[in-house]
């Protein structure tokens, strides 16, 4: 680290410290955009500005070039990140994270969770995938049980969110393994089984994961109302893929019931997503009932909706629209989504292309629909995604008998 960014380094990390903020530590003597510079080592400070920062912060000049020890900047940026709910906290974390070496390993592995998590909520898979595959490897290191079934458990989700079931289940039936043969707390047992049910039931193995899922809902029977909330999530899915509807409807229902919008607004909303989902592939569809979620979500979503959501939004969106005959608007609400910018799982992804695909044959294209129906079809198996092939194959067989576009 040179001279020139270790001052500025040092600089943010005292001016933080003493809960500054860059206008208060300018204190109209210099401006916020200078002080920013000289905090990302882009310019150099003169003397006058040396004394006029330590005077503010109450320190001795050679504060400023006491180079910290790695260990306690990333312990500092660590405490940063975990207290603030602002993502700035958390990208100063990733960047000291990537100057660290020698810390303990351990502390990375806290640093790696909380940017692990950090990641997921921007849709950002690969990086999310990095940092979860690290912290595999620190968990294996040390032979610690709780944390190998946390991050074994994060990352089957993850993997099973960028289309790759069949290590996704390697992962979620050791994860599950680890936490009952070590006795782990009931939260850690349900994240383990909240992992399994999920990537089972993308694999096709539909016994497995109603076997599970029942263990899951009685496990967390009396837990806090968010466990218990993904617990039902997690049995109307499986419920839906083997075509129990009802099952899967008083599931959600349940779920959504149990579940104070207060207590997390973000699962609140996406329990709406799930259920609006559910209610368009029941057939017949229920629409009255997926316009009313999606509205809720929709409420929710404007005050505090990631990039994700947004998009998992507009997808849903788009499919009701179709679904009742509103074709310009599915297109509509497609054309909102930036083919380089979208960070949706490989299931949503594939569903997207769907609509796409039957928005072409309405609009006069047939062969190009269907052709590109038959594509998505044999990409969803080939993954393993035996449930949404065997969808896609539904609708191309009904397009081609009836010759309609819905």
């Amino acid at each position: 680290m040179t001279t020139e960014s270790s001052f500025g380094l040092r600089l943010k990390t005292l001016r933080q410290q003493h809960g500054l903020s860059q206008a208060e530590l300018a204190g109209g003597e210099i401006s916020t955009g200078y002080l920013s510079r000289l905090e990302s080592g882009a310019r150099q400070p003169t003397e006058r500005v040396i004394v006029h920062l330590a005077k503010r912060l109450g320190v001795d000049r050679s504060a400023f070039y006491a180079r910290p020890s790695t260990t306690n900047s990333l312990a500092q940026a660590l405490s940063l990140a975990a207290s603030s709910d602002g993502d700035a906290a958390v990208e100063d974390l990733i960047e000291v994270l990537a100057a660290a070496a020698d810390e303990d390993p351990l502390l990375r592995w806290q640093a790696l969770w909380l940017i692990a998590q950090y990641r997921n909520g921007r849709g950002e898979h690969a990086e999310q995938l990095a940092c979860l595959e690290e912290l595999s490897n620190i968990a294996d290191e040390f032979e610690l049980p709780a944390l190998q079934c946390r991050s074994r458990s994060r990352l089957a989700r993850c993997l099973r969110a960028t289309g790759d079931v069949a290590r996704a289940l390697e992962l979620a039936v050791s994860a599950h393994q680890v936490a009952r043969e070590a006795a782990l707390p009931v939260s850690d047992k349900a994240n383990a089984l909240l992992a399994l049910v999920s990537v089972e039931a993308e694999a096709g193995r539909l016994p497995d994961a109603r076997a599970h899922a029942e263990e899951l809902v009685a496990l967390v029977a009396d837990g806090p109302g968010t466990l218990r909330a993904e617990a039902l999530w997690s049995a109307a899915t499986v419920s839906s893929r083997q075509g129990d509807d009802d099952a899967a409807r008083a599931f959600l229902q349940l779920a959504m019931t149990v579940l104070d919008s207060r207590v997390d607004p973000v699962l609140w909303a996406r329990l709406r997503l799930a259920a609006a989902s559910l209610y368009l592939q029941a057939s017949p569809p229920s629409l009255g009932r997926a316009r009313a979620c999606l509205k809720e979500a929709d409420a929710a979503f404007a005050l505090i909706g990631t990039q994700v959501q947004q998009q998992e939004l507009l997808v849903l969106q788009a499919h009701l629209a179709f679904t009742e005959g509103h074709h310009d608007t599915a297109r509509a609400a497609l054309s909102r989504l930036d083919p380089d910018k979208l960070v949706l799982t490989y299931r949503d992804r594939i569903r997207l292309q769907t609509v796409d695909a039957r928005l072409l044959i309405v609009e006069g294209h047939r062969e190009e629909g269907l052709t590109r129906l038959k594509q998505l079809a044999e990409e969803a198996r080939g993954a393993a995604y035996l449930d949404l092939a065997a969808e896609i194959w539904r609708v191309l067989a009904e397009l081609l008998e009836g010759g309609a576009g819905r």
